[in-house]
């Protein structure tokens, strides 16, 4: 009997010991699949399922360390953990054209985007110590009040701007309509503060605008590249038939659409000529724009103003101008922005901006953070800035009219500066 009893209990105990294993082989599948169907189902990326790709045990190191010794534990947020740590992810590319924006500062993209909108007009850039002027927006009070890029805002209403985010310091300077906002300015070569007082506006920007210098020179303000940008261009160049000579400004042209500028660009390029390509990660996806025009090529003579604010569509058209020997470049090197940035939206509304493909001339040069140089380099004066004289405009007459009679480039470019 106590052999017997024996025996039963063997038995048992293999049978538990078996089921016991095959439930937690089945347990650790069943949870193996579900997570890969987790993930599957977020489309989240393969990094996720690849421990050696990206090891994160230094970074839950640090968050445990902090979560057990940081002296004022109970102010820790673990959201604002999270978003410094995702703005510092991105910031390591060390790509000043991708970045992170939380909701509040994704929101306030998109309403940009819409070009109606109340503000002063300038774009800014924060830093640790600082705010400053990245951009001026034409038709913007900002550029009615003389700000200038690279003027650095240290207050606004004598609100200190230091140590804010973007979007607090954004919120500082904007809104609403038809208020003011006092701003003190640092300027490189003021020895004091500057104190401006800016009227805000309702701004909404044309996208296109022309204009008759004389009965011989149209000239015409590109002030972005959106949907209708090219119907408009085309109908401003038609309205303009009857004049030899053409300036484009594309100054302070800082965003828009690539397709409008290959529509612009293909009113003076040969058909099927090469006008941008843009090159991705997998080139199997690489895109070759090519002059779309199927009606008559313009030939003028024409000058292209640009300054440090014109990027991306409005670089795009100047270079694929110059490389095909069409204009004359004036004034100041431009933004330096060949790239192409792609959103990604994320479900708390934040969203990823990131570059995911470059901009290559026809001659097959990027100028990413490198700028285009101008053909003829013409400053402004400081009384122009306080007699709003626009010296490269009146100088553009100037260098077309050598451009008609000595019918080259660079015998104009070299005349022009002999003459100066």
């Amino acid at each position: 009997m106590e052999n017997k009893n024996k025996n039963n209990f063997w038995l048992f105990f293999i049978i538990f010991l078996t089921s016991f294993l095959l439930w937690v082989i089945f347990s650790l599948q069943i949870d193996k699949i579900l997570n890969s169907n987790m993930l599957k189902s977020n489309n989240l990326p393969s990094i996720y399922l690849d421990s050696n790709t990206l090891n994160l045990t230094k970074y839950w190191s640090v968050y445990d360390i902090i979560k057990r010794e940081y002296f004022d534990n109970n102010t820790i947020n673990n959201n604002d953990l999270l978003e410094k740590s995702i703005y510092w992810l991105v910031e390591g590319l060390w790509d000043r054209h991708s970045s992170y924006l939380n909701k509040e500062e994704n929101q306030s993209f998109n309403e940009s985007l819409s070009w109606d909108f109340e503000w002063i007009g300038a774009v800014v850039e924060v830093h640790p110590l600082w705010v400053n002027i990245d951009r001026i927006i034409k038709w913007s009070p900002a550029k009615n009040y003389d700000l200038r890029t690279w003027d650095i805002l240290i207050s606004a209403n004598w609100e200190k701007l230091e140590g804010l985010n973007l979007f607090e310091a954004v919120e500082k300077i904007k809104w609403p309509a038809w208020s003011k906002v006092v701003l003190e300015i640092l300027r490189e070569w003021e020895e004091s503060i500057i104190e401006k007082e800016v009227v805000r506006e309702k701004i909404k920007i044309p996208s296109v605008d022309i204009e008759f210098l004389d009965w011989e020179i149209a000239y015409i303000s590109l002030n972005m590249f959106w949907d209708d940008t090219s119907s408009e261009f085309r109908k401003a160049l038609d309205s303009a038939r009857d004049t030899k000579w053409l300036i484009i400004d594309l100054r302070d042209n800082w965003w828009g659409y690539l397709i409008s500028a290959v529509e612009i660009l293909s009113e003076f390029i040969d058909n099927w000529e090469n006008i941008v390509v843009t090159k991705y990660k997998d080139e199997k996806n690489n895109q070759y724009y090519k002059s779309i025009n199927s009606w008559e090529i313009y030939n003028w003579k024409i000058v292209v103003l640009i300054n440090e604010n014109s990027a991306s569509a409005s670089e795009i058209t100047a270079w694929a101008l110059k490389d095909y020997q069409k204009a004359i470049i004036v004034w100041k090197k431009s933004y330096g922005k060949w790239s192409v940035q792609e959103p990604f939206d994320l479900w708390d509304w934040s969203m990823l901006k990131l570059t995911v493909a470059k901009w290559f001339t026809p001659k097959w040069i990027n100028i990413d953070d490198e700028w285009i140089l101008p053909d003829i380099e013409i400053d402004f004066l400081e009384e122009d800035y306080i007699n709003k004289y626009d010296r490269q405009k009146e100088e553009s007459k100037k260098i077309l009219k050598l451009f008609i009679e000595k019918k080259a480039l660079n015998l104009t470019i070299d005349t022009y500066k002999e003459l100066k």
